[in-house]
């Protein structure tokens, strides 16, 4: 039975365990994205959230914890500078884990998992609303009633062509 084991050991031995998740914590700190496994994901989310945490004060103490458990210098200098300036408001939820299917050869479950304001395209950005404008041009009303049966097989198409212009930029 398994009463009161909170975590998953990932088919490791401790020492394996915590070596694996720091490697992948640093991977993902100097990448932003990393693809491995659903369960070393969400394993590593565990882990790697409560460093995030402690990276938005930049003091001596709070890098000493931080090194302890992940041992890299560059990691860490990226971690305080570029990463806790990103989530310096938000109150957690730092990461993020998108499932991609199985792996082929042993039908594991992959994800990636991503830090969430480096996400360029999950980003919400503003667009600009474009205007419409009518294909007609402005003639004289006096050409309109001297012409009046060949606009009506001509609107057809040029009602058509600015759907397709809109679909295509979709």
């Amino acid at each position: 039975m398994r009463h009161n084991k909170k975590f998953n050991h990932l088919g490791r031995k401790a020492s394996h365990r915590h070596a694996m998740l720091a490697n992948m914590a640093i991977s993902l700190i100097m990448h932003k994205r990393i693809t491995t496994t659903l369960q070393k994901a969400k394993a590593l989310r565990k882990y790697v959230e409560p460093l995030i945490t402690k990276a938005k004060e930049d003091t001596t103490p709070s890098r000493r914890v931080v090194f302890s458990y992940l041992q890299n210098k560059y990691a860490i200098t990226e971690l305080f500078s570029e990463v806790s300036k990103k989530v310096g408001d938000r109150p957690g939820g730092y990461t993020r884990i998108i499932k991609l299917g199985n792996r082929l050869n042993d039908n594991a479950e992959m994800a990636f998992i991503e830090l969430v304001d480096f996400d360029e395209n999950m980003a919400k950005t503003e667009t600009k609303k474009r205007t419409r404008r009518s294909r007609k041009s402005s003639a004289p009303k006096a050409e309109a009633p001297a012409a009046e049966a060949a606009p009506v097989a001509e609107e057809a198409p040029a009602t058509e062509e600015p759907a397709a212009e809109e679909a295509k930029a979709e």
